[in-house]
């Protein structure tokens, strides 16, 4: 347990941004009409950030089916992110890789592969992450639900800055060489872009794309230079 227990407290630095994303997302469920049960309800079920605003955004103009539609597209970005933790859980059982996949958020994703990359990850840390982050965001989004009333303009605290800024500092772990700074700036001008020219959300899948075909390139530019 001493692997579990050293996920869940990697965490804690992470915390006071999914606390504070936690609390804008259960003051804006209560303004499109969720009581704060069933915002905390949506927090336990789903445990994803970006669809659950997503959602909120889209509850009072769309149906179920474009609301669903939406949010897969938009979590997509999980198929990318366990392609490359993949090679790290070879030989774990299936129920072990459901397990931590149901419980993968962004955060817990990022401690977990820079461990694995570091040579120090394990299943057990994984894990431990997952549950970290997991504990914190229904939480705080009941505790946002219940004072959302109070919160008129969420904006008006600049709330609405700590998803993109938690996700700049998670970004940081990763910028370790001259091809994953090139690769970070060539998928985010990618996504910038692309929100300007693509419909919905699929920006976020094509500049992911695009930005790992970018780094695979270049690994193979570097590779090839070498043997040169």
């Amino acid at each position: 347990m001493r692997e579990f227990r050293r996920g869940l407290l990697a965490t804690l630095p992470l915390a006071p941004g999914v606390v504070a994303f936690g609390l804008l997302y259960g003051v804006m469920a209560r303004q499109v009409g969720f009581s704060p049960w069933e915002a905390w309800a949506m927090s336990l079920i789903v445990h994803a950030g970006s669809a659950q605003f997503t959602a909120l955004g889209m509850w009072e103009a769309a149906g179920a089916i474009p609301i669903i539609l939406t949010t897969l597209v938009i979590n997509l970005r999980h198929l990318l992110m366990g392609a490359s933790v993949a090679p790290h859980l070879r030989g774990l059982h299936p129920l072990w890789k459901a397990l931590l996949a149901l419980w993968m958020s962004d955060e817990s994703y990022a401690l977990a592969i820079a461990e694995y990359e570091r040579g120090r990850g394990s299943h057990w840390y994984f894990l431990g992450a997952n549950v970290g982050i997991y504990l914190a965001w229904p939480t705080s989004g009941l505790l946002g639900a219940l004072v959302g009333t109070a919160i008129p303009d969420p904006g008006r605290y600049g709330l609405d800055l700590v998803f993109p800024l938690a996700f700049l500092g998670l970004l940081t772990a990763f910028l370790k060489d001259r091809i994953s700074l090139v690769v970070a700036l060539g998928a985010g001008g990618l996504a910038l872009l692309g929100a300007d020219l693509l419909p919905g959300k699929w920006y976020v899948i094509v500049a992911g794309l695009l930005g790992s075909g970018l780094g695979l390139l270049l690994e193979e530019v570097k590779e090839a230079w070498r043997n040169s």
